[in-house]
């Protein structure tokens, strides 16, 4: 039994997935699943007494009694919501977890990169996959260590060295509610091999008649787990977009390793879902590599956000680029906290870190900390936050050049959420978007 009981249930429930893999890669499966159990069996649920989730408020979370999602199918009318014009042809899709290979298109893609269901890996990868699968777990991360125990299938791409991948790849994991407040465990692999690119975009979103937005009491807990690999000189574009239901509890960890010269981008936008908590941890593990994070977070009614992330330096040269935005209205609450770490091995390095919060009504809350830890003494870092809301000259400066007060105010929310949509890599992407953020913002 688990230190902490209704742990114990989820537990219960990742450990009853099936995993129907014989070969050596179900071998290895069985062995990370047993191993992060018993890390589950030694730890709690975290509460507001843990640093790092001091202002996350889990008690909506557990009052709820969770079930295993099913498999559900999908027709090719509903795919069009949430399809990209320009992934039409490298698209894989997963519904409440399972893979649906009805409606995965990977045609466009040459040989050079293996883009599949973990359960399908080659040979050739099933042999080195215990060097990617489950190695860069955060210790003591109750969440990862959960989704590893349930683990039996996952999105995989896997990229050869020397290798351009000029076609986004999309990873679609679509949730299809039922009476039962059910938990789904994506997985994700990625592995950049030395001196390849690839783009991809990872989305989340809800089935739904309507805007998905709109709270129905049909909760479900969507529970990922992204580990990324870059090697030498590999080049890794991830675009990360949250677009869940009201109902939605979405707690996402993210591992990045990166070798020397590597470089990694990853544009977030998040705006859905009641509860949303990405944990961020990227290793700089060689010299002259880069590294940039961009994020939007958009929250309303009484959701709540909060993003954590880490970036730790090892070695010189290192570089880091962190923009991250809040808009909050209603009564909202988003929660920043962004550590860089820089030891006395990473000399020369510059970063940079800044949130910048927009507030739209006198409930709306932020806590926002970013930290630079540095003991190196050679570098360049510099870190902020700024709190506002929309300015009364702004606004009386547009309608004075013919503007109503609503155009006005849309026009600057419209530009503050711009800087970072318009870093995602797919127009159609940008335009469905753009959309949303007026539409969320349409009563204001």
């Amino acid at each position: 039994m688990t230190k902490d009981a209704y742990l114990g249930g989820l537990l219960q429930l990742s450990e009853n997935q099936p995993l129907n893999i014989t070969n050596e890669l179900g071998i290895y499966l069985e062995k990370i699943r047993q191993k992060s159990a018993n890390e589950v069996v030694q730890l709690n649920l975290p509460t507001d007494k843990d640093e790092n989730w001091r202002f996350t408020d889990l008690s909506d979370l557990i009052q709820q009694d969770w079930h295993s999602s099913t498999p559900k199918e999908l027709n090719d009318i509903i795919l069009e919501g949430f399809a990209l014009k320009e992934a039409s042809s490298s698209r894989l899709v997963f519904v409440n977890g399972y893979y649906a290979p009805k409606l995965s298109d990977i045609t466009a893609l040459p040989d050079t990169v293996y883009v599949g269901n973990l359960a399908n890996l080659p040979q050739d990868k099933v042999n080195k996959i215990s060097s990617y699968l489950g190695k860069n777990n955060d210790e003591n991360e109750v969440f990862t260590a959960l989704n590893t125990s349930g683990i039996s299938d996952g999105f995989v791409i896997w990229v050869a060295k020397n290798s351009e991948i000029e076609t986004p790849i999309h990873l679609l994991h679509l949730t299809a509610r039922d009476n039962l407040s059910t938990l789904t465990q994506p997985r994700i692999l990625v592995v950049g091999e030395a001196n390849s690119s690839v783009n991809f975009i990872e989305y989340y979103g809800a089935v739904a008649s309507g805007c998905s937005d709109s709270a129905k009491q049909q909760y479900y807990f969507t529970n990922t787990v992204t580990e990324i690999t870059l090697k030498d000189n590999a080049q890794i574009n991830h675009t990360r977009i949250q677009r869940e239901s009201g109902d939605c509890f979405h707690i996402a960890n993210t591992i990045v390793s990166q070798a020397q010269n590597s470089r990694y981008t990853i544009n977030e936008v998040s705006l859905g879902g009641k509860l949303y908590r990405h944990n961020l941890h990227i290793n700089q593990e060689g010299e002259q590599t880069e590294t940039s994070l961009n994020g939007l977070t958009m929250l309303q009614g009484k959701q709540m956000g909060d993003t954590h992330s880490q970036v730790n330096l090892t070695k010189p040269h290192g570089t880091v680029n962190q923009l991250h935005k809040y808009i909050i209205d209603d009564s909202g609450r988003g929660v920043f906290n962004g550590k860089i770490y820089v030891p006395k091995l990473a000399q020369l390095t510059n970063a940079s870190q800044l949130n910048r919060n927009l507030l739209l009504s006198n409930k709306a809350r932020i806590n926002t900390k970013p930290e630079l830890q540095i003991t190196a003494d050679n570098v360049k870092c510099a870190h902020g936050a700024t709190v506002s809301q929309l300015e009364a000259d702004e606004i009386f400066y547009l309608r004075s050049r013919g503007l109503n007060e609503y155009d006005a105010r849309h026009l600057l929310i419209d530009a503050f959420a711009g800087e970072i949509i318009e870093k995602l890599p797919s127009e159609s992407l940008k335009q469905r978007l753009t959309q949303c953020v007026a539409c969320r913002t349409i009563d204001n």
